[in-house]
């Protein structure tokens, strides 16, 4: 089994997770502009990738260039991952490749400290993509608990809770996971929006610093 074999029913089975739908899980968000760069190359490539319409374009062309923004609104201090092998437990079925993963480490070599699973959402249909979201969360948060960064360093990291988002790139949904219980916002963001997006976004990253990474833990 991998990520994206995992039904919603086998994730609370198996992992004893607890679903929380409907929640309000971004209130007064301050929304955050984007670059003038990300302005022009969205400008160029949104009637490209909806023209084209395929997951890879979308991904591409759209998701991939406000996380690029993201990482440099952090001063590259956070990592991205695109595509990338994201093996914790093979045995438990937390296993596959990832669409998206926003890390604390600045390392790219690896995958350290994840925060942010971000799925492409199938066919445009964002429920398709929501198990293989909270199996790509969970495999983060034990990944996380089981981190051992450094020989006298802590056992694990002090992050206090996973963030997930499914998105066609048009439009995104977001997740958290604290402990065993998994909350889905009530409602969807659209890329017209594009500053709120970028508000929570920008908020899942600032609100989940472990203090052992590079300081405190801003609120």
């Amino acid at each position: 089994m991998s990520y994206s074999e995992f039904t919603l029913e086998e994730l609370k089975s198996k992992f004893n997770l607890t679903i929380q739908e409907q929640v309000a899980l971004f209130q007064a968000i301050e929304p955050v502009k984007p670059s003038p760069l990300l302005r022009d190359i969205l400008e160029e490539n949104i009637p490209l990738a909806l023209g084209v319409d395929t997951e890879k374009a979308r991904s591409e062309l759209i998701v991939a260039p406000i996380l690029v923004d993201l990482r440099k609104s952090f001063q590259r201090q956070i990592s991205i991952f695109s595509g990338s092998e994201f093996t914790v437990d093979k045995s438990r079925g937390l296993n596959g490749r990832c669409d998206f993963i926003i890390s604390h480490s600045p390392e790219l070599l690896s995958i350290n400290a994840p925060v942010v699973i971000i799925v492409e959402a199938k066919n445009d249909n964002i429920k398709s993509g929501m198990a293989q979201c909270i199996a790509e969360m969970i495999a983060a948060q034990v990944l996380n608990k089981n981190s051992d960064r450094s020989a006298d360093g802590p056992k694990n990291l002090d992050i206090p809770c996973i963030y997930g988002s499914v998105t066609t790139g048009s439009i995104w949904k977001f997740l958290r996971l604290e402990a065993t219980t998994v909350y889905i916002e009530q409602g969807e963001h659209y890329l017209e929006n594009l500053e709120s997006i970028l508000g929570i976004l920008s908020h899942m990253v600032r609100t989940t610093r472990p203090n052992n990474i590079g300081g405190d833990k801003k609120q």
